[in-house]
C-alpha cells in the first residue's frame, strides 16, 4: 500500500499487540512493523502467536510471540514486563482481542454473554491498565479495537453491543485521566471488513454478501490495510492531537440503512 505518512516513522518504537496472531490485528502489526516498530504480538494460543511473529520476522521484520489470555491480568501483567524488560519502554498498545456471534438472546446464556464481554470489555482494561507502568510517558499511544456495535444496537448481538460500548468509554475515560502524563488513547470502529471471521459469520454466502454491501454507502467492504493505515495514523506523531476519539471505518455503514433509492447518486440526462 502507498504510505501516506513517510517511510519508517515508528523506528525505535516498541508496539504491544493483544490479539495480535491473526485477522486485522495481525494487519496492524505488520503495518507498525514495515514502519520499523518492534511488534510484540500476544494471543491465547501459543502455536498460533509464533507462527505469526515467525511468518513477519522472515519478512524482515522484528516481532516476538507472548501467549496469554487477556481475561488473566496477572498474564498480561507479565507480558508487559518481558516485553519492557527486552526492548525497554512500550510506546504503542493495541488492544483488539474479540469475541463474537449471531445469538437471539433467548438463546444466549449468561455464560455466553459473560464470555464475550470478558473478553472485549474487561481484556481492553486489563491490557490498557497492566501497560501504564511499563509505558514511555509522555508519548505512548493506545488503540482499542471497537465496533459499530457500540453505539448501534443489533438484533442478536446483546453481547457484543455491550461489550463494544464498554470498551468506548474505557477509552474515552482513560484518555481523561491518562491525558496529564501525555499519553494518547482513541479507538477505532471498524465496519464490514473483507476476509475476517466476523464477515464470514455475518455473511456467509454470496447472496448474503451482495445485501450486506447494499447495507453500505460505499456499497463495498473495506480491507484489513484500511484498519492498518488507520491504526498507523493514531499510532504515529501524525495524530499527536487526537485523543479520546472513536474513528470509524466503515465505509459509512454506521450512518444507517443505506439501501434506500435516495442513496443512490443522481445523473442527469
Amino acid at each position: 500500500m502507498k504510505n501516506c505518512f513517510g517511510d519508517r516513522i515508528l523506528a525505535d518504537k516498541v508496539a504491544f499487540i493483544a490479539g495480535g496472531s491473526s485477522g486485522i490485528n495481525l494487519g496492524i502489526a505488520e503495518r507498525l512493523a514495515e514502519q520499523g516498530a518492534l511488534v510484540a504480538l500476544l494471543s491465547r494460543k501459543p502455536e498460533k502467536v509464533q507462527a505469526a511473529a515467525d511468518d513477519l520476522i522472515a519478512k524482515g521484520y522484528r516481532a516476538m510471540a507472548i501467549a496469554a489470555d487477556v481475561r488473566d491480568y496477572a498474564a498480561i501483567e507479565a507480558a508487559f514486563v518481558q516485553v519492557k524488560n527486552a526492548h525497554g519502554p512500550i510506546d504503542i498498545v493495541v488492544s483488539g482481542a474479540a469475541g463474537n456471534f449471531l445469538a437471539p438472546t433467548v438463546a444466549l446464556s449468561a455464560n455466553a454473554f459473560k464470555t464475550v464481554v470478558d473478553i472485549d470489555l474487561l481484556g481492553t482494561f486489563n491490557v490498557f491498565r497492566a501497560s501504564f507502568d511499563h509505558l514511555r510517558k509522555p508519548g505512548a499511544s493506545h488503540i482499542a479495537i471497537t465496533a459499530p456495535q457500540a453505539v448501534n444496537p443489533m438484533a442478536f448481538q446483546i453481547h457484543a453491543c455491550a461489550a463494544k460500548a464498554g470498551v468506548n468509554m474505557v477509552t474515552r475515560c482513560l484518555a481523561l485521566e491518562w491525558g496529564p502524563a501525555g499519553i494518547r488513547v482513541n479507538g477505532i470502529s471498524p465496519g464490514p471488513i473483507a476476509e475476517t471471521e466476523g464477515m464470514a459469520r455475518l455473511s456467509p454466502t454470496p447472496e448474503a454478501e451482495a445485501a450486506f454491501k447494499q447495507s453500505i454507502p460505499l456499497r463495498a467492504y473495506g480491507t484489513k490495510a484500511d484498519i492498518a493505515e488507520m491504526a498507523l495514523y493514531l499510532a504515529c506523531d501524525a495524530s499527536r492531537y487526537v485523543t479520546g476519539a472513536i474513528l470509524d471505518c466503515d465505509g459509512g455503514w454506521s450512518l444507517g440503512d443505506a439501501s434506500a433509492d435516495a442513496l443512490t447518486v443522481p445523473t442527469r440526462g
